[in-house]
C-alpha cells in the first residue's frame, strides 16, 4: 500500500485582490469574482522563484521527516522556472538536505500532479530500495501573463505558490489508489510562450514584441474545438481513475480538481452529481499550474474536511492537452 503521509504548502505573502485586478484587466470586479471564481491570489516578488516556493513548502513536511532518510525527490511544478534549460530539482534536494536522495522533475503543465502520484507510486512499487519520495512543486506564472494582450489575459488567475508531499509504504494518511490519463496533441499549438525556445530563440525583437508571455494563437479556435470535449474528458478520467480503483462515482467524498472559471467547475460538478461542499475551489488562491489538486488536498485536510474512509480523487488538465485523475482513499484520522 502505497501512502501519503504528509502534505504542505507555501503562498508568498503579496495578495492581488480582484479590485486590482480590475485596473490589470478592465473586468469588472463583481464578475472576477462572480464568473472567473477569484477574490484573490497570491504573487510573489522578483527575489522569489518556482524553486524557492517549493522548498518553502516542503520544510514544514522535514520538521516531521529527517531528510536523510528521503531516497527520491521529484519536482512536479510549473515550467516557467528560475532558469531555461534547467532543473531545479537539484537544487531543492540540496537546499533540503535530501543528501541520499537522488532528484528529478516531471513536467506535463497544471494536468502533472495526478501524474506525478502515479509515478511516484509505481517507483515505490516496483523498487523496494526506496522508501519515501518527497514530491515538491512550485508556481510563478502570475509573471507571465501580458496584460495588454487580449489572446490570453483572461488567464489572470495564474497564481504563485508551492506544495509538498511525502509518500511512503506506511504511516500515511491517505492511499494512493488508481489514475486515469489521455491526452489529445492535437492541441500542442494552441497555447505557448512563443519566444526562448529554438523555435524562436530570445532576441531584441522577441523581447520588444513581448513574445517571452503566455500566449494563445486562435482563442475563437481553441475554444470551439475545446468546450465540446473538455468538460467530457474530466469526467472519463474521474470515471476511470475510481472504477480501476475498485469503486463507483457514487462514492466520491471529496473532489479536488485545478481552478477554473466557476461555470466550468459548476458544470463538472454537475455532470459528477456532487454538491460544491464535496470540492475544493481555489477562489482564494487561483490557479498554480500543477499545484492546484495538492494545495486543496491539504486545505481540506487542514479544515477537517475529510474522515477516515473517505474517496478522493486529485483531477486536473493541462494544456497540451491532457486530463488526468488519481483516486486516494483516506485510511486515516
Amino acid at each position: 500500500m502505497i501512502q501519503i503521509v504528509h502534505t504542505s504548502t507555501y503562498f508568498p505573502p503579496d495578495v492581488e485582490t480582484a479590485r486590482i485586478l480590475e485596473k490589470k484587466t478592465g473586468i469588472p470586479e463583481d464578475v472576477i469574482i462572480q464568473k472567473f471564481g477569484l477574490y484573490e491570489k497570491h504573487v510573489a516578488d522578483s527575489s522569489t522563484h518556482a524553486s524557492d516556493m517549493a522548498i518553502n513548502a516542503a520544510l514544514p513536511i522535514l520538521e516531521k521527516v529527517n531528510p536523510l532518510l528521503i531516497d527520491v525527490v521529484i519536482y512536479f511544478g510549473s515550467p516557467y522556472k528560475d532558469y531555461g534549460v534547467w532543473s531545479s530539482a537539484p537544487k531543492i534536494q540540496h537546499k533540503l538536505g535530501a543528501k541520499n536522495a537522488y532528484a528529478f522533475e516531471i513536467m506535463n503543465v497544471s494536468s502533472c500532479f495526478p501524474i506525478a502520484l502515479k509515478v511516484a507510486k509505481d517507483m515505490l512499487t516496483s523498487d523496494t530500495t526506496i522508501n519515501q519520495i518527497l514530491l515538491v512543486g512550485g508556481c510563478k506564472e502570475s509573471q507571465i501573463i501580458d496584460y495588454q494582450n487580449p489572446r490570453s489575459r483572461f488567464m489572470f488567475n495564474f497564481a504563485d505558490g508551492g506544495a509538498s508531499t511525502l509518500l511512503s509504504r506506511d504511516n500515511g494518511k491517505f492511499e494512493i489508489l488508481e489514475s486515469s490519463i489521455y491526452t489529445d496533441g492535437s492541441f500542442h499549438d494552441d497555447i505557448r510562450v512563443p519566444a526562448g525556445g529554438s523555435a524562436l530563440p530570445a532576441s531584441h525583437e522577441t523581447v520588444n514584441k513581448n513574445l517571452h508571455f503566455i500566449d494563445v494563437k486562435d482563442p475563437t479556435d481553441m475554444k470551439e474545438r475545446l468546450d465540446p470535449i473538455s468538460v467530457a474528458n474530466f469526467f472519463k478520467v474521474v470515471k476511470e481513475s475510481v472504477e480501476k480503483s475498485g469503486y463507483t462515482l457514487q462514492d466520491i467524498d471529496m473532489l479536488l480538481p485545478l481552478h477554473t472559471k466557476k461555470s466550468m467547475f459548476l458544470q463538472i460538478l454537475d455532470g459528477l452529481e456532487l454538491s460544491e461542499e464535496k470540492a475544493v475551489y481555489l477562489d482564494h488562491y487561483g490557479h498554480m499550474s500543477s499545484l492546484d489538486p495538492l494545495v486543496g488536498l491539504h486545505l481540506a485536510e487542514t479544515e477537517n474536511r475529510l474522515k477516515k474512509g473517505n474517496i478522493i480523487v486529485a483531477v486536473s488538465a493541462g494544456t497540451g492537452y491532457t486530463w488526468a485523475a488519481t483516486t486516494l482513499k483516506k485510511i486515516k484520522d
